[in-house]
């Protein structure tokens, strides 16, 4: 994972902070905004671990503080709904002018809410996401019961959200009023994704209810079933990000660039902490890591897994090719495979290390109609496969610092 941090003016002239998630790809599938919920920051773990997972799956994604939270500048009780609206619009431009317009809009929360407004303003977003979202503005007062009369009365109030004091202004809880969600989302023409978790105690499952009915087909719902509203079990959060990553190649189609032309048709990366490892081959995003107990996060097969599953792969195709060649009716090539070390045969020193060699234990079942004959050319194909040959020959291997 490559995070890169980011500094942009809104139209206030306001400087706010961000980072963008790139993928190992260079070109991107396309590229995210990611809008953070009511009082939250871009340094949210369940922000981070979905914009974590979109880059893995190759989309590059943008996240900031809105004006007056985290690391940006200004100040939150001078901010209201529609300043958030700006605030993305701002973002998106920003994107567009140093990078490439957002296909997609994320919003978490209240965050969900400003991206609905955002995305009907914003021609280049194909696809709109909201997580634990409320059905209406007006929702979020609830967080400032037992202060409402003194807003409305002095104008403002210091509310404590989250253990921390903000400052709520009047215009703030006018500018609810005088925005309709409703009437925005039934006027937006653009595939949505609702998630939201049955047991969010913030924003009630009924506020997905009426998101839904608002919204126009294309429409989508996924259940974040045991989530809490902010997330934080990460196992939540990287099933979002996952649900996301899927559900947005049906609606933002893409064409998958190949690697470029100088040799480099798989390219790894590891970045940050832990063996996490993005792997791009010409037309795919993958993961590599280690198990828990040797310090990996287990996100992905190790990398004797992924050759043992090339191996694997690549005789069931060969045999499926010379099958098909013979009209053979074969109905399911299985292998199973595994790695180990033994001594060679005719070893001397066997307390020496290059007295062990790497073996490959392959087994083969298929299905369909054979016989012993069948079965017996099968097996001699199964050792032409080319990674096979590959893995039996000499094999050089040349490293440079590029």
């Amino acid at each position: 994972m490559k995070k890169e941090r980011v500094n942009f003016k809104n139209r206030s002239g306001t400087t706010l902070s961000a980072f963008i998630y790139h993928p190992l790809d260079r070109q991107p599938r396309f590229y995210a905004l990611f809008a953070h919920c009511f009082t939250c920051n871009k340094n949210l773990n369940a922000i981070q671990n979905i914009c974590n997972t979109l880059s893995q799956t190759g989309v590059a994604v943008m996240s900031f503080d809105f004006t007056g939270l985290g690391s940006s500048e200004g100040d939150f009780e001078d901010t209201n709904f529609s300043s958030n609206v700006s605030d993305l619009l701002d973002a998106s431009q920003f994107l567009a002018d140093h990078y490439q317009a957002p296909s997609l809009l994320v919003g978490h929360s209240f965050g969900g809410a400003a991206a609905i407004f955002a995305a009907h303003s914003l021609s280049a977003v194909k696809a709109l996401v909201t997580i634990g979202s409320p059905s209406e503005l007006n929702h979020i007062s609830h967080l400032f019961e037992g202060h409402l009369e003194a807003i409305e009365e002095k104008g403002s109030s210091q509310v404590k959200i989250g253990g921390r004091p903000f400052n709520i202004n009047h215009s703030f809880l006018q500018d609810l009023r005088e925005n309709n969600l409703a009437s925005t989302l039934n006027k937006l023409r653009k595939p949505i994704l609702i998630l939201h978790s049955p047991q969010d105690r913030i924003v009630d499952i009924s506020h997905a209810a009426q998101l839904y009915g608002q919204a126009f087909h294309p429409k989508s719902f996924v259940s974040l079933d045991g989530a809490d509203h902010l997330l934080s079990d990460s196992k939540d959060s990287e099933y979002a990000g996952e649900m996301i990553s899927s559900w947005s190649k049906k609606y933002i189609p893409t064409s998958m660039v190949p690697n470029d032309t100088k040799g480099h048709e798989v390219t790894t990366r590891l970045a940050g902490e832990g063996y996490t490892t993005e792997i791009k081959t010409p037309f795919h995003h993958l993961l590599a890591d280690e198990p828990e107990a040797l310090g990996g996060k287990n996100l992905g097969p190790n990398p004797y897994d992924l050759l043992m599953a090339a191996l694997g792969a690549c005789t069931t195709m060969t045999l499926k090719m010379y099958a098909d060649r013979k009209k053979w009716d074969l109905k399911e090539i299985i292998v199973y495979l595994d790695h180990d070390k033994v001594h060679r045969t005719d070893g001397e020193n066997f307390e020496k290390k290059e007295a062990k060699v790497s073996r490959f234990t392959r087994r083969l079942e298929i299905l369909g109609e054979t016989d012993e004959a069948k079965i017996q050319k099968l097996l001699e194909i199964a050792d032409k496969c080319p990674v096979h040959r590959t893995l039996k020959e000499t094999i050089v291997i040349e490293t440079y610092m590029k």
